[in-house]
């Protein structure tokens, strides 16, 4: 089940959301729970009952090295082993899925072997949820007094919202709020803040990202025939493709959590606004980058042994985030390469910030639109021959062939409709369509508000607590819902309702 499907957005939302505040309201607290968990494994579970028995395995053997193997009752060297084996056994489990067939044709290619290169079905969100299970062992070790019960624990690894393509959540912050009596109570604003921002994600995905794909799908099929101007046509649109994508989720993700009391970290914070490499990666999937900082970097020593084990403990997150994200060198790759931006941001950062903010801003647009072109690309040759294309400075007309698939259905009609007039006008407004369109949606990425901004500006702070009786009234005067907002999540909502049906996947779910 997608979020961007008529059953999802129709049925199982809002028969959820209302059945959950009507069971809370009866003080029935604990179905209320029970209602999470299955909702969530029903969820998962559309994704593939064997993917499902590869979540309640993995649950359930971290649970049991948490609950009786990292108790303070152990010596501090065995707690450590037992902390070591627990990560072992998620990392081999996120290997066999993921990436046993990578490792076995770099041995191929080295030795000259015939390994075996094996095909193995990948458990939706395998990736987010092994990470999230790492961090609570690690917690657990750090803290032996943590005590979570095996209900709510699994709550927590399977809860919906995050479950298939993230943010990175950990147990000690989503845990409490589940038992959290003050977030029983229906908060309206909550609700209809949660509908604004789940709407915005849903017209992210299914207005922006999916109508920007055609763009980049057909580009890097046909990289030999770009030249310049396509090029740039190209990696922008899959840039903003990705952005929208992604971005579109979490919104989703962060409403849905909003209609039912409950806090979801961010994600995003405008990443295309960044003023250097440095700055991107404190807005881009904001949850891995905190992952990799707290359990990975820090441990290795951060910035606290030199400049050279600094850097060289940068390269080490950037080479496992590129990693994390995908078995092939394209993904390594792109890693390094942001390993190496941000170690020239830290660097030159007396100089850069001496600049306008505009030009650091573009500088740092541009480097990481050329980066996206080595992530998107099936293999390293293909993203070299795309570089030599786009560099090649062969500004020729846009291809007609781009037009075409890029050119939405309701726009083509109205080509046809002119046809008769003058040949020539389909492919000029066409292109007109596909440039209005990479600046609507580079526009939008930048200047316009995220969800912590429009919430902020809502008077909604947090899914936190609802008001209490006493407080109705002056906590309704704080939340700013005009026409204009209503009318907006109404218009987002009709239009890409009307766009479902052509569900497409997530592009982070494959990750």
């Amino acid at each position: 089940m997608l979020f961007n499907s008529y059953s999802f957005v129709l049925v199982f939302l809002p028969v959820f959301v209302i059945s959950y505040h009507l069971i809370n309201r009866s003080g029935h607290y604990t179905a209320a729970k029970a209602l999470l968990l299955g909702g969530s494994v029903l969820f998962y579970c559309c994704a593939g009952v064997n993917a499902f028995f590869v979540l309640a395995a993995s649950l359930i053997v971290n649970y049991c090295i948490f609950r009786y193997l990292l108790k303070a009752g152990y010596s501090d060297g065995i707690r450590r082993v037992f902390l070591g084996i627990g990560i072992i056994l998620n990392i081999g489990l996120l290997v066999y899925f993921k990436y046993l067939g990578f490792f076995a044709d770099i041995i191929n290619s080295l030795l000259k072997t015939g390994l075996p290169v094996r095909e193995v079905l990948l458990p939706l969100g395998i990736s987010y949820y092994t990470f999230s299970q790492i961090a609570f062992l690690i917690d657990g070790y750090r803290d032996p007094e943590t005590k979570y019960s095996l209900f709510d624990y699994a709550l927590f690894v399977t809860f919906f919202p995050k479950i298939s393509v993230g943010p990175i959540a950990l147990a000690k912050d989503m845990i409490p709020q589940f038992n959290d009596t003050d977030r029983k109570r229906v908060n309206y604003e909550n609700i209809a803040g949660g509908i604004l921002i789940f709407a915005a994600g849903l017209a992210k995905k299914v207005l922006l990202a999916d109508n920007l794909a055609p763009y980049s799908d057909w580009g890097f099929s046909h990289i030999n025939d770009l030249g310049t101007t396509n090029a740039l046509i190209v990696s922008l649109a899959y840039m903003m493709q990705l952005y929208f994508d992604f971005s579109g989720y979490c919104d989703m993700a962060k409403g849905i959590c909003l209609m039912l009391n409950i806090d979801l970290p961010d994600n995003f914070l405008s990443p295309y606004r960044a003023v250097s490499v440095a700055d991107f990666w404190k807005r881009w999937h904001m949850t891995l980058t905190n992952f990799f900082t707290r359990y990975v970097y820090i441990p290795l020593g951060g910035n606290r042994k030199g400049k050279v084990r600094t850097y060289v403990n940068m390269f080490i997150i950037f080479f496992l985030s590129g990693l994390w994200h995908g078995a092939a060198y394209t993904f390594v790759v792109w890693g390094l390469i942001h390993g190496v931006g941000i170690s020239l941001s830290k660097l030159l950062k007396d100089k850069t910030e001496k600049l306008p903010k505009f030009l650091r801003c573009a500088g740092t647009f541009i480097f990481v639109d050329l980066t996206w072109i080595v992530f998107r690309s099936e293999k390293l040759v293909y993203a070299i021959e795309f570089f030599r294309q786009l560099f090649s400075f062969k500004f020729i007309p846009v291809n007609i062939e781009l037009v075409a698939k890029a050119t939405p259905d309701e726009m083509q009609f109205l080509q046809w409709l002119v046809l008769t007039s003058k040949d020539e006008v389909p492919y000029m407004s066409g292109c007109v369509v596909i440039i209005g369109f990479l600046l609507i949606a580079s526009f939008i990425s930048v200047y316009c508000k995220n969800s912590t901004e429009r919430l902020t500006a809502l008077g909604i702070s947090g899914a936190k607590k609802a008001p209490a009786v006493a407080d109705e009234q002056e906590d309704a005067k704080a939340v700013k819902f005009g026409t204009g907002s209503v009318v907006t999540t109404v218009v987002l909502l009709v239009l890409s309702i009307l766009s479902l049906s052509g569900v497409t996947e997530f592009i982070y779910t494959n990750f």
